[in-house]
């Protein structure tokens, strides 16, 4: 879909009449074509140009067309969204700009309440560039009202300037770890995260104790749940998870102000709970998350309600609630069709895992054939590590199809194409593992050999005691029921549960 289409897309239908009305409103002749390419655009019509133009060959034309109506577009969106968004920042603006206009016309008193008012808001909502322009305004005029209060306001703009400041920091410390943790999910670039992190906060000076607002907490939790992701072991960051937690306890009233890192808090504490096997308090925190999607009619809703989903199933698989996860999976396929692809793939790639957990593996291939894309593309488009886990949920399914040479067709191109990327990372145990399932698809029988089984019992142990992430025990969980010939639901529920048998005993 090309930039107008993906603008439209997001329109409601009362924006799309409200956008042809304008349309209509600005048109000075009758044969502009602008209101009609964009009702064809609407209903994604394939052959808008031929029937604009005909046979003709009006290319020049067609392209002037789509591009008058994109910048009518982009204009009236703005302007629809300053005029009837209600919410406290636009609010704020408002009452700046109607400042501005009364001292221009030296009506200094109505100014001056306005700007009371605006940073009564702004404090309320804790917008501190939104603040320094106040007080700035305010003291750039106070010489117009003798009984205006300047020492006041240059004391607040000083407070305010420092935690301006320190926003100021993170946020370029944030898109600096941003940019990093991109290339290393979609490049594979190699890059010691723990040095990253702590050596971009010293540089911008910056403490994690000092969180200032939701969206300074939501970035740091952004940054701290990738560490753990990365390292797989969210017990690296028990400690931030618990001060994020006071946080939110003493800031409730602020909430509905900051609804949207709000919910994206309440979903990080929940994945982070959920890693660490905590799975009830993982489901208080997703009871949260869904009310709160619910609020300001539904506004971030459709924002959130994949990732939501996909948290929402994983908890209650691994809680093991088998039939109620099959149930709330069909839900939330048939829900988010149109959801961004990155979340949609998310929710496929649980399908697969979920059918090899349950015993049936054709039902995981025919989820699994909706990833047409190769490696390389996944690599881009979904990361580094979501990639590598698909590739080996797909060996994992051959060897349950019986498919032997495809099995091992996968295994070799998985050595190939992330051996020497796993050993950089320091991701041995992966390879570890893919040589054991390589040892066991040529020749089942080694499941008796007691070298194989103190191999198995030797990955198992160190899955367990260094991170006990709740995936690597997964893939795990498949190989030992494999070799056991057991249930593999369970198994990976015994495991997570702690409750692990060796094969071999000394």
């Amino acid at each position: 879909m090309n930039a107008l289409g993906e603008i439209i897309s997001i329109m409601s239908t009362d924006d799309k009449s409200a956008f042809i009305k304008h349309l209509n409103n600005k048109n000075k002749r009758k044969d502009t074509l602008n209101t009609d390419l964009f009702k064809l655009l609407e209903t994604d019509d394939i052959n808008t140009k031929k029937k604009l133009y005909g046979t003709s060959k009006n290319t020049d034309a067609y392209h002037a067309l789509r591009k008058r109506v994109y910048d009518s577009l982009i204009s009236f969106m703005a302007n629809r969204s300053f005029e009837s968004n209600t919410d406290d920042e636009h609010e704020i603006m408002r009452l700046l700009m109607v400042s501005r206009v009364f001292f221009e016309h030296k009506l200094y008193k109505e100014a001056f309440k306005c700007l009371a008012k605006a940073e009564s808001k702004a404090l309320a909502t804790e917008h501190f560039s939104l603040l320094n322009e106040i007080y700035q305004t305010q003291i750039q005029f106070a010489h117009f009202d003798p009984s205006f209060n300047l020492d006041k306001a240059i004391a607040g703009f000083s407070a305010n300037n420092k935690k301006l400041r320190n926003e100021e920091q993170l946020n370029l410390a944030y898109a600096v770890m941003r940019r990093e943790l991109g290339e290393i999910y979609h490049k594979g670039k190699i890059t010691d995260l723990q040095q990253l992190i702590t050596g971009t906060m010293k540089s911008f000076g910056i403490s994690l104790r000092e969180v200032l607002t939701f969206k300074s907490l939501y970035q740091m939790l952004f940054i701290a749940n990738e560490y753990a992701s990365i390292n797989s072991n969210y017990s690296l960051i028990e400690p931030f998870l618990e001060r994020s937690y006071r946080f939110i306890i003493t800031r409730q009233e602020l909430a509905q102000k900051h609804l949207y890192y709000h919910i994206y808090i309440l979903y990080f504490m929940a994945n982070i709970h959920f890693r660490n096997r905590r799975f009830t308090l993982c489901s208080q925190y997703l009871e949260i998350m869904a009310a709160e999607m619910q609020k300001q009619n539904k506004k971030y809703y459709s924002r959130f309600i994949a990732r939501y989903y996909l948290l929402h199933l994983l908890n209650e698989n691994y809680s093991g609630n088998g039939e109620a996860t099959l149930a709330i999976m069909t839900k939330a396929l048939a829900e988010t069709k149109k959801a961004d692809p990155t979340d949609r793939n998310d929710l496929i790639f649980f399908a697969v895992i979920y059918w090899l957990q349950h015993n049936n593996a054709r039902e995981a291939r025919r989820y699994m054939r909706e990833f047409i894309h190769s490696d390389s593309w996944y690599e881009k488009r979904m990361g580094m590590d979501w990639a590598i886990k698909r590739s080996l949920v797909e060996i994992v399914m051959h060897t349950e199809l019986e498919d032997t040479e495809l099995a091992l067709s996968r295994l070799k191109g998985f050595k190939r194409r992330y051996k020497k990327y796993l050993k950089e990372v320091n991701e041995e145990r992966v390879l570890a593992y893919t040589a054991l399932v390589e040892k066991y698809i040529l020749d089942k029988a080694i499941a008796q050999n007691d070298t194989f089984k103190q191999q198995l019992d030797l990955l198992t142990q160190h899955a367990i005691t260094e991170s006990g992430d709740v995936f690597v025990l997964s893939f795990i969980g498949w190989l030992l029921a494999t070799v056991h010939k057991k249930q593999v639901y369970p198994t990976i529920l015994s495991l997570i549960n702690n409750h692990f048998s060796p094969f071999h005993s000394a």
